[in-house]
C-alpha cells in the first residue's frame, strides 16, 4: 500500500512537471507577427536627419525610429512615380510586368495575387490610411479598413492619423487577427505648406516652420532664391510628415503591438522637383529604408554595403512571416540582411513609362553601386519633357537661364535629355557630368549596357526590342510606335508632347 502511494505521488509529480513545462512553453510561444508599412510621399532621402540632413530639428521622430532599426544606406525604389512605385510594393512585379506603368490598374481578372491578397488568405486584416487609390493596383480590390485623404485632413493631419491608427489597432485587439497596415502620409507631396496661406480641408500646421536660409538645396538643382523659397515650403511639409509618423508610432506603442510588429519606413520616390521624381536618376529612386523587426534587427545598425530595392519587399515580408510564395515575382527576399547575414548584392534597375500627363517617356536605368546608366528611349532631340512637379524651382531655373549659361544648359538637358547617360556617382553624386562620350568610360558603359539588356530580357521588358536597335533611329522609332502607339499622333507636335495625356492599356 505504501509502495503504491509512492508510485501515485511520483506519477502526480511527473504529470505536474509536464503540465507546468507545457504551459510555460505556451507562454513563451512568439505572438503572430504584424506588419506596419509607413510611406512618405515625394520625400528626398537626404532630407532626414538620420540620412545626414543639416536642417535643424527636421525629423526627430523618424530619427528616433532609425536608432531602433536597421538603416539601409543604399535603399531604392524601382519606379519614381507614386502609382507605379506603390504597384511594385503590392504586386512584387516591375511595372512592365504588372501593367501598372502609369496611373492605371491591373484588371480584376488578373490572377496574380497582390501581397494583400496573399495575407488575407492567411488570416490577416488589411488596413490602409491615405493614398488608397495609388496603393491599390488591382481593380475591385477592397481593404478591410480604409480612410483616404479627405478623412485625414487632406492627408496632412497628424492627429487624425493617430485617431485612425488607434481605431484600427483597437479593432485588432478585439478580433485577435494579425494585421497588415499600410499608412501613407500625403506629406511632403505638393502642395507644400506655405505659412502665408490658410489651412484648408482639416490640415494641421507643422510643428515648426522653416525659412529659406535654414534649408539645404540638393546639388542637382541650382541654388537660387526661388528654389530656396520653394524648398522651405517643402521642408515645412517634411516636418509635418515627421509629426505624423511620430503620432502613428505613438499609437502603435500604446496598443501593445510594438513588440510583435515589423515596421518599415520608406518613401515612394524622390522630391517633386526637376531631376528627381518621375525620372530615373539616383535622386529619383533613392529612398530612406528603415526596418524594425523585433528580435531580428539590431537597433541602430547601418547597412552601407548592400543594394536593396522595393521590388524585393513583397518576398521579404512573406519570408519573414514564413508564408511560401506561390507565384512568380521579380524580386527576392533580403531577409538574411535583416538578421545580419550575408546576401548577394545585385544591381538596381528602375523604369518609367508614363507620368502624370503627356506622351510616353520610357526610361530605364541600371546602377551597380557606383555607376548609373540611363536609357531614355523617348529622347530624340525634339520631344520635350515636362511634368507636374516643376513649380517655383523650374520657374527660377527658367528665369536664371536667360543670363546664366550653366543654368541654361541644365534646363535644356532636363527638357530634351540624351538617349543615353552615364554617371560616376562616387565622384559626381549629383549626376551633373554625363560620361557617355568619355573614352575612359567605354568599358564600364559596355558593362552596364549589357547588364541592362540582360535584365530587360530576363524580365520580358517589351522595350528591349527598341534598346537593341537604339543606334538605328528609323528602326528604333518603328518599334517605339508599336509599343506606344499613342505617340504617333503626339509626335506630330513634339513641342507640346508633354501636354497631352495617354496611358498605356490595362493589363
Amino acid at each position: 500500500m505504501i509502495n503504491m502511494l509512492k508510485i501515485n505521488v511520483k506519477i502526480a509529480c511527473f504529470l505536474l512537471m509536464v503540465l507546468t513545462s507545457y504551459t510555460h512553453g505556451m507562454a513563451q510561444q512568439p505572438k503572430q507577427l504584424n506588419i506596419l508599412l509607413f510611406t512618405a510621399d515625394d520625400l528626398d532621402r537626404n532630407s532626414l536627419g538620420c540620412y545626414g540632413a543639416k536642417v535643424p530639428d527636421i525629423s526627430p521622430h523618424i530619427d528616433r525610429f532609425a536608432s531602433q532599426s536597421l538603416n539601409f544606406e543604399k535603399g531604392f525604389v524601382n519606379s519614381a512615380i507614386c502609382a507605379p512605385s506603390r504597384g511594385i510594393l503590392a504586386s512584387g512585379l516591375y511595372p512592365h510586368n504588372s501593367g501598372v506603368n502609369g496611373f492605371k490598374k491591373m484588371s480584376a481578372e488578373n490572377s496574380h495575387q497582390l501581397l494583400m491578397e496573399v495575407l488575407r488568405d492567411h488570416g490577416y486584416s488589411l488596413g490602409i490610411l491615405g493614398k488608397v487609390g495609388h496603393s491599390t493596383p488591382k481593380e475591385g480590390f477592397e481593404w478591410d479598413y480604409a480612410y483616404d485623404q479627405a478623412d485625414l485632413g487632406d492627408g496632412r493631419s497628424p492627429s487624425l492619423y493617430y485617431e485612425r491608427t488607434k481605431r484600427f489597432l483597437k479593432d485588432r485587439k478585439g478580433d485577435g487577427k494579425p494585421f497588415y497596415f499600410m499608412v501613407n502620409s500625403h506629406d511632403p507631396h505638393r502642395p507644400y505648406h506655405e505659412p502665408s496661406k490658410p489651412l484648408t480641408k482639416g490640415a494641421e500646421a507643422p510643428s515648426r516652420i522653416y525659412s529659406p536660409e535654414e534649408i539645404e538645396v540638393p546639388g542637382f538643382v541650382p541654388d537660387l532664391p526661388g528654389v530656396r523659397e520653394e524648398l522651405s515650403y517643402y521642408f515645412n511639409s517634411t516636418k509635418r510628415l515627421d509629426d505624423t509618423f511620430g503620432k502613428v508610432m505613438q499609437a502603435l506603442q500604446e496598443s501593445g503591438f510594438g513588440e510583435n510588429t515589423i515596421v518599415v519606413f520608406i518613401s515612394d520616390n524622390g522630391i517633386a522637383i526637376p531631376f528627381a521624381k518621375a525620372n530615373t536618376y539616383e535622386a529619383s529612386n533613392r529612398t530612406p529604408l528603415l526596418v524594425r523587426f523585433p528580435g531580428v534587427t539590431n537597433a541602430g545598425d547601418i547597412n552601407r554595403e548592400h543594394l536593396v530595392s522595393t521590388i524585393d519587399l513583397y518576398p521579404t515580408l512573406l519570408d519573414a512571416l514564413h508564408i511560401d510564395v506561390k507565384q512568380q515575382l521579380d524580386g527576392k527576399s533580403f531577409l538574411p540582411l535583416l538578421a545580419g547575414r550575408n546576401h548577394n548584392s545585385e544591381w538596381i534597375f528602375s523604369e518609367i513609362d508614363y507620368k502624370a500627363g503627356g506622351g510616353p517617356t520610357p526610361m530605364r536605368s541600371a546602377y551597380d553601386g557606383r555607376y548609373l546608366y540611363i536609357y531614355n528611349a523617348w529622347s530624340d532631340g525634339e520631344r520635350r519633357y515636362a511634368n507636374n512637379n516643376e513649380g517655383l524651382t523650374m520657374k527660377a531655373m527658367d528665369a536664371a537661364a536667360v543670363s546664366d549659361k550653366g543654368v541654361a544648359d541644365r534646363v535644356k538637358h532636363y527638357r530634351y535629355r540624351e538617349p543615353e547617360e552615364l554617371y560616376d556617382l562616387q565622384s559626381d553624386p549629383d549626376a551633373l557630368h554625363n560620361l557617355i562620350r568619355d573614352a575612359g568610360s567605354k568599358d564600364k558603359l559596355a558593362e552596364l549596357q549589357s547588364g541592362m539588356a540582360s535584365w530587360m530580357d530576363r524580365t520580358t521588358d517589351p522595350l528591349l526590342s527598341v534598346f537593341k536597335v537604339r543606334d538605328n533611329k528609323q528602326e528604333a522609332l518603328k518599334l517605339f510606335y508599336q509599343i506606344y502607339p499613342e505617340a504617333i499622333e503626339q509626335d506630330k507636335d513634339k513641342e507640346t508632347y508633354s501636354q497631352g495625356r495617354g496611358w498605356a492599356r490595362r493589363r
